[in-house]
Order: structure tokens, then sequence, then C-alpha cells
């Protein structure tokens, strides 16, 4: 009997080694290396009669080298998912024959989701639920706490990929959803399931189908304690997109952040509400994001930053403290912890304001996170308010990309931010100049360019 094949894969860059050894010598991971199966003990050669066909095949059917100019550019077939916020954070709707990985901690709504979606679009779309965690009564019962009729939805209860895919050919369904993908394995490797060879196989053999069918595929992914999705790397380079369901423990609001797509932007923002009836859409989530004061608060500045296409305003917040530590804090919650450490040398520097004997504390309210660098100019504003308790004007908004001399850069769409902020009924913008219209207005609201850091301090005086 032959021996199986066996390989040691990186579960972060899915290198190959042919042993086991600590460290990767690919991305320099170190335990990272995890045994997978190349070939099952009972797996036979294939025979020479078996080659030669193939062989032959792959000569007449042989791919060759286009023009780009001579290929037919036609538009993506886009279904919509009957949830508004999933569309815009897919690129506009579901796309036929697309792999969509969605990751998310425990209990924060992927199954809730979909199952929602399945609801909706098994109306006008043949659609399957497999599910390997739950029995087939378990998610009955979930359908009908969420007021979903059950006529629409099929489902799977199997974890083999081997009989999923043969009931997917029988069926033919344009909507797949496999719950979740750690649970899948095939009957060609002896690994348990969830490991990086099953998980591997498994997703490729799925996304191979959802090519060759126009089956469009989700799959839910299990996150490691870090917060990125179990099993190998390679999984979230084989799929079209990858979206992750982030949300503050204790906060019935979830975000939808797409981190890639294939069909549409990369960060893309799509914000729930949970319910008892699962999860709601917020059309208009710039309203959860900024805290109702009953009056001037000092500490805190309102900013419009940009997930994607669409511009949000959110609330950041400080406070700062004096420090009975040699060396002061500096926590961020929403924020990069280094990058605040730059803007207070900055503002130190450029502002003549120090703060490296007091701690200071930073947060985005909504459990958002903000990664854009229009986030320097509110992060100080706000940071200097908590230092000299004194609030910041009132219903004014702030944006801005702060460089180590001391100068306001803009950022972009720019624009589009102050339309944001001037729907919202804020009176007054404190912005870089690039980014001031020349009228000096949006609306009724009354925009100020500052080109330094010191303008921006003597301007909310």
């Amino acid at each position: 009997m032959a021996k199986a094949k066996t390989a040691y894969v990186c579960t972060d860059c899915g290198a190959e080694h042919n042993k086991w050894q600590g460290q990767c010598i690919e991305c320099g991971a170190w335990n990272t290396l995890s045994a997978i199966v190349l070939e099952s003990a009972t797996s036979g050669k294939p025979s020479v009669g078996a080659q030669r066909s193939s062989y032959a095949g792959a000569a007449a059917g042989a791919p060759r080298i286009t023009p780009l100019t001579e290929v037919m550019l036609t538009t993506e077939a886009r279904a919509l998912t009957g949830v508004g916020e999933l569309d815009r954070v897919l690129g506009g709707g579901l796309v036929q024959g697309s792999v969509v990985l969605i990751g998310g901690d425990p209990g924060i709504g992927k199954s809730t989701l979909l199952l929602q979606v399945l609801g909706t679009l098994g109306l006008q779309l043949p659609s399957v639920y497999v599910t390997g965690e739950e029995s087939l009564a378990q998610v009955a019962a979930r359908a009908q706490r969420l007021g979903l009729s059950l006529e629409p939805l099929r489902a799977l209860a199997e974890t083999c990929i081997e009989r999923i895919l043969e009931q997917a050919m029988a069926t033919r369904p344009k909507v797949l959803v496999i719950d979740s993908i750690q649970t899948i394995w095939t009957e060609l490797l002896t690994a348990a399931p969830g490991s990086v060879s099953q998980v591997r196989e498994s997703a490729a053999k799925l996304t191979r189908f959802a090519k060759e069918t126009g089956t469009a595929v989700f799959l839910v992914g299990h996150v490691t304690k870090e917060g990125g999705i179990a099993g190998p790397r390679v999984l979230e380079h084989m799929v079209d997109a990858v979206l992750y369901f982030e949300g503050e423990s204790g906060s019935r609001f979830r975000v939808l952040r797409a981190f890639k797509n294939r069909f549409g932007a990369v960060n893309e923002l799509g914000v729930f509400a949970m319910s008892d009836k699962g999860l709601r859409e917020v059309p208009n989530p710039s309203a959860i994001f900024l805290s109702h004061h009953a009056g001037p608060t000092s500490g805190s500045a309102v900013m419009v930053t940009r997930e994607g296409t669409r511009p949000l305003l959110v609330e950041v917040q400080a406070l700062v403290d004096q420090s009975s530590l040699g060396n002061p804090r500096r926590v961020t919650l929403g924020l990069e912890q280094n990058r605040l450490a730059m803007l207070l040398a900055v503002l130190h520097r450029h502002g003549g304001v120090a703060a490296y004997d007091q701690d200071v504390f930073v947060n985005v309210v909504g459990g958002i996170r903000v990664q854009e660098t229009a986030a320097d100019l509110p992060v100080l504003l706000a940071v200097l308010s908590s230092l000299r308790d004194r609030p910041l004007p009132e219903h004014m908004v702030t944006f801005g990309e702060v460089g180590l001399s001391g100068e306001i850069r803009p950022v972009p769409n720019g624009e589009e931010r102050l339309k944001e902020a001037a729907h919202h009924g804020f009176r007054r913008a404190i912005v870089p100049k690039a980014n001031a219209p020349k009228k000096g207005k949006v609306g009724d609201m009354e925009v100020v360019g500052v080109e330094r850091l010191g303008d921006a301090i003597d301007a909310c005086r």
C-alpha cells in the first residue's frame, strides 16, 4: 500500500515546504506550518490511456494569447439580494458565479444575514442553504423567529463536499450558501475537517463549481482569536470578495466591511442593527455615530470620514488627564495608536501645546474604525479641547491630514464630505484650504480653509 504524500503549508502566506520547520522561509512567520495531504494512500495513478486522452483534450482546447482589444467587454449580471446595505458592499448586487467569503466573531449575525438574504432572494432565484453546524430543525426554527416565509427556503444538512456538489448539480441552484467552510471535508483527503488541506481543497472545489455553472456561492468563515479568518491565507486569495462583520460587544449595531472585492469598491461599508427580527438596515448611519449631548462638551469633535463610496459623520472623543506614571499612556479605540503619538508631537512642536506628561485617550463613537488620515485634524482639536477643558464651537465639523511640519493637507472627495455635513445641519466647517470651495460656503454652512495647524487652532476660538 502506497504511503500518503504530505507537505507543510504556511497558514499565513500559503507557501509549501517539504518538511516541517519553525519558521516559514517565504514570509518569516513562526509556527505557521501545517501538514496537508497531497495524495491519499488509497488514491492511485491514472492509467496511461487516461493520461493520453487528457493530454489530447488539453491540446484540442488549448488556450491562446488574445489581444485585449478583441475581448468582448460585458457588464456583470447582478441580482439584488433584497438587503440594500449588502448590495452596497458587494458593489451593486450579487454577481453570477462569484464566491463571497463572510467572516466575523461568533454570534455577530453571519448566518442570520445570509438566511434573510435567501428568504427574499429565494423568491426570484432558486437557492440552497447548506448547514454543517446546525440541524434542519434549527435552521427552520431560526427562520420562523426572523419572520421569514419558509416556502422559498431550501436547506441541506451535509458536510461532505462531494455529496454537496452532487445535490447542487441535480437541483441547479443560482445561490449556494455554505455555513461554514471549516466544517466541510472531502473524501480525497484523510485530514480532519477544518484543517488547512481540507479547507483549501473544499474551497477550490466550490470555486470551480461556481465558475463552471454560474452559481453565486457564499462561504461563512470562522475567525481566529486575532480576528482573521481561520484556515490557510490562500482561502482569501481564491474567492472574489472578502467581507468582515464588525461590532462592539454589547452593541446592537453591526458593520459589514469589504476588504476585497473584484466587482466593486474596497472598504465599502454597510451598517445594520440587530433586532428580535434579525438584522435591520440603517439608512442613515451618520445618526448612530453622533452623540447627542445636552450642551457643549469638551473633548468632542465631529469629522467626516469616507468609507468606500459613502461619506459618514462620526464623533471623535478625547480625554486628557494628568498622568501618574513615568510613561504616560496613549490609548486609542478605532484609530491607529502610533499615529496618535506622532500627532501629539506635531501639536507640541507646531501648536505650542505640550501633552508629554498627560494620559491621552481617544475613541471613535459607535465602534467604527477610521483608517484614513482625514481624522488627524479632528483628533488634535478634540485633544486640545479636552486639555483646556474648553468645548469646540457648536455645529462645527472638521477633517484634514496633518503633516509633520504642521501643514494641513487636503483629503480626497472634500466636496462630497462638505455636502454631507451641510445635509445634517452643520453650520461651520474647518477643512484644508485646498478642499474649501472658492465662495467659502456650501449651502448655509460656512467653510474655513486653513493651511497650518496654528490657523486651525485659531479658527476654533
